[in-house]
Formats: C-alpha cells, structure tokens, sequence
C-alpha cells in the first residue's frame, strides 16, 4: 500500500510538473506580474510553515497582499493552488517514507478524506460555514487544552504519552469517520491539518504519524484542482513557479526539522498550531460575510 501510495504521488508530481511546464514554457515570454526573489522567498517561508503544520495558503496570502506580487486578485485562488501542488506532494513524500506507520491505516485515512472532498463539495457547502468555523475553532481550543494537561500529566485517564503507529478495531473505524468529515469540511473552507493533528493524537498514535496521514490527505486534491486553473490562465506564472522553487527547498529543510525533534517537543508544537487554528477559525467566524458582486 505505501509503495503503491508513493507511486500515486510520484505520479502527480510529474502530471503537475508537465501541465504547468508546459503552459510556461508557452507564455516564457510573458510571464506575468512579480519578483523571483520575493516571491521564492514567500514559498521558502510558507512551505516551511506548512511542514510544520501551521498550513500555506493564509500566510501565502497575506505576504503575497504584503508585498504587491499579484497584479490581479483573482488570480489569488490558482496560485494558491498551483505554487503549492508540488511541495505539498514532496513533504508527503517524505514524510510517508521517513515515519512509521501502518499502512492500513495511513491509506484508510487518506481515502476517507478523499472521498469525503468530493461528497463535500456536493452537500457540505450548503452548511453555516460561519457556524461550522466557530465551532471547529472552539472543538480545537478544547483539544489542544486537554492535550495540553495530558501532557503535564494532570490527565492520567487519557493514558500515557503515545507511541502507536496503527489503528485497529473501533480506533480505525472512529479515524476514518473523522478523516472523512474533516475531508467534507475543507470545502468550505475548514483546513485538514490542525483537525487532523488532533485527532490522531487523541486516538493514541504518535504525534509524528500526523504528518504523512495530513499530508497525504491534501496531496492529491491541489494538482487535481491546478489542471483548470492552468487550462484557463488563472494563476500568476513567475509567482507561482518561484513559490514552487522556493517552497520545495523549505519543505526539505523543514522535514529534516521535524523528523529530528523530540517527540515531547513536537507534541508541544503541534498543541500551539492546533490553539493557533482555533482562534484563526473563531475570528474567520466572526468576521461578516464579503458581498459578493
């Protein structure tokens, strides 16, 4: 299973690399708005971020408004997605080939996000998603709460510090029900990583399994969604080439950060990223809806 879930991500690697390479390679004489320092600079910063958890696309966003690369807005959304396609797929690489765990259990994950994307983007659109994010942002203070004490050992019920790298039973059954919603919500906009971390450690496993379990969850989506946005010139191509360059470079570094920490470190990293993701969903929800025009 993981050789086969490797070969997938190999697979979608080069499918990216040829859509986008060629669409380049056809306008190399006018690649749009940007700078290629700034702009590598950005993918180095965020894709380092998002190996560690924190996500890309917020902080993407804000330093790309920040320092004025986009000549146009609604290119936003394709850049997102296409700059960072391929270092998403390298940190699940990595991290699929460096973390133990089990391989059932990783691919019935990775499947029930999957699977619930597609269902989502038909029927969980239709939910509150200002009511969805308060109470997802609200789900994630508590979880990192009750992490936070088990941690300090002032939750002896919640057991020992974890070290499984396989569900079984009643354990696989609750994570791939909840993989699976957690895969309907990101279309309306609820990010996968803080969720997830949570999650898998809450059912026991090791802090560092969250990583290819989350990782690969997202891979397969944002090359599959690149395709259109390149097909129709929505993306900003100098931009999103440099964020590509720059981010793998920041995913490798950041790999070999994470992969070498102490897991009790970690743990303590995660619960940061998962209150980080509260209060960023609490906000989102409070914030009024844009009109639309």
């Amino acid at each position: 299973m993981v050789t086969l879930l490797l070969a997938i991500y190999v697979i979608l690697i080069l499918m990216h690399t040829f859509v986008m390479g060629r669409d380049l390679v056809a306008h190399k004489n006018d690649l749009g708005h940007g700078n290629w320092a700034v702009s590598g600079g950005i993918g180095f910063i965020t894709d380092f971020l998002d190996t560690l958890g924190i996500g890309s696309f917020a902080p993407t966003a804000m330093l790309l408004d920040f320092t004025k690369q986009l000549g146009h807005d609604r290119l936003l959304p394709g850049t997102l997605n296409v700059a960072h396609a391929i270092p998403v797929l390298v940190e699940a690489f990595i991290f699929t080939t460096v973390v133990k765990v089990s391989p059932v259990t990783l691919f019935s994950l990775i499947i029930a996000a999957t699977v619930g994307s597609f269902i989502g983007s038909k029927f969980v659109t239709k939910l509150p998603e200002k009511k969805v994010q308060f109470w997802m942002g609200v789900a994630l203070i508590v979880t990192a709460v009750l992490m936070a004490l088990r941690q300090l050992g002032m939750l002896d019920m919640l057991g020992a510090g974890n070290t499984a790298t396989a569900l079984t039973g009643i354990k696989l059954v609750i994570g791939v029900v909840i993989n699976f919603i957690l895969g309907a919500l990101m279309t309306i906009g609820v990010g996968l990583y803080a969720p997830c971390m949570a999650m898998v450690y809450m059912l026991g496993l090791s802090p560092l399994v969250a990583f290819p379990v989350m990782m690969g969850s997202c891979a397969g989506l944002m090359p599959v969604a690149s395709v259109n946005f390149v097909k129709e010139g929505d993306y900003a191509r100098k931009v999103s080439l440099a964020i590509t360059i720059g981010g793998i470079i920041g995913v490798i570094i950041a790999a070999k950060f994470v992969t070498g920490l102490n897991l009790d470190i970690l743990t303590w990293i995660i619960i940061a990223v998962i209150v980080y993701t509260g209060f960023t969903y609490i906000t989102k929800s409070r914030k009024p809806v844009a009109a639309v025009n």
